[in-house]
């Protein structure tokens, strides 16, 4: 992991971190949906809990978009800048959201149709196509298919058919594929202006700014850990530094607030009190979630 970490400001489309909170609100996936399946969806729900998902067989935190449509069909949509066994990617995808949409004891005509969707900054089968749509379909007879609702889309900025796609998506996959800061270009499309007026407020938030700081360092933790033992020392001080960079953001930290958090040596209270100052709108605030002795 490279020791030059990246800032909200430092992100582009690309970045699963940004893709993600782009998509969260909710009309950019609905319109994003909506012009690929080419079909109306009435109202999109983000399930925000499920986009932040730790797990250990990709030995970190994967950010996912994750929506339910009022027709009850489910989404997963994925930034994908590396090849990385996604076919098998998209199986496990679809059985974990099966066991997250089928309670015990019902029947197995309850379960929705789930598309899992990954946009490629690459060709994933090589073909120049932008486009790759999968289904199970019965190999002696292919105009039958299984209909078990569960469909794979794999977008590719590569394509070289932009005329067996709508211009929209053309658009859509050429402001992915130059990957460029969000006022560089004006691509003539009305959704990628979206998605640009998106991008320009959220790197001028300090709510997910420091979200994505937070996020960070416990990716950086995480590498750390898995690498070697007796980290304890460093990891508190990176959390020190990381809270205190954080309350600047409001005011000059006081001294006293300065040397009280650089005193703490509990690993576990800093990383509370980390979670604490990216979620205070205040330094005032802050002072008081933790209980500063010398706070009036």
């Amino acid at each position: 992991m490279s020791n030059t970490k990246k800032t909200l400001q430092d992100l582009t489309i690309r970045d699963n971190f940004l893709f993600a909170a782009v998509m969260q609100q909710g009309d950019n996936c609905k319109k994003f949906l909506e012009m690929l399946l080419k079909f109306k969806i009435n109202r999109i729900d983000i399930l925000y809990e499920k986009t932040i998902i730790y797990n250990p067989e990709y030995k970190g935190i994967r950010l996912d978009v994750y929506a339910k449509g009022d027709d009850h069909i489910c989404y997963n949509i994925e930034m994908q800048v590396l090849s990385d066994k996604l076919p098998k990617r998209s199986r496990y995808y679809h059985s974990q959201m099966d066991m997250e949409l089928l309670s015990s004891g019902e029947s197995y005509d309850t379960l929705p149709d789930t598309y899992v969707i990954f946009i490629c900054d690459f060709d994933p089968f090589g073909l120049q196509r932008y486009c790759y749509n999968f289904e199970c379909r019965c190999l002696e007879d292919t105009t039958l298919s299984l209909g078990d609702g569960s469909k794979s889309i794999f977008l590719s900025t590569k394509g070289n058919n932009s005329s067996d796609i709508s211009p929209e998506l053309l658009s859509f996959l050429t402001f992915i594929r130059e990957n460029q800061p969000e006022d560089l270009r004006d691509y003539h499309d009305a959704y990628v202006t979206q998605l640009q007026d998106t991008i320009y407020q959220i790197k001028r938030s300090k709510e997910l700014g420091s979200r994505f700081m937070l996020l960070e360092i416990m990716l950086d933790e995480k590498y750390r850990e898995g690498k070697t033992e007796g980290l304890t020392e460093g990891l508190t001080k990176g959390r020190i530094e990381s809270i205190l960079e954080l309350l600047e953001d409001f005011d000059p930290v006081p001294a006293e607030l300065t040397a009280f958090i650089s005193n703490e040596k509990n690993p576990d209270t800093l990383q509370s009190w980390l979670k604490k100052a990216s979620r205070a709108g205040s330094l005032e605030e802050f002072m008081d979630s933790i209980s500063f002795p010398y706070h009036k």
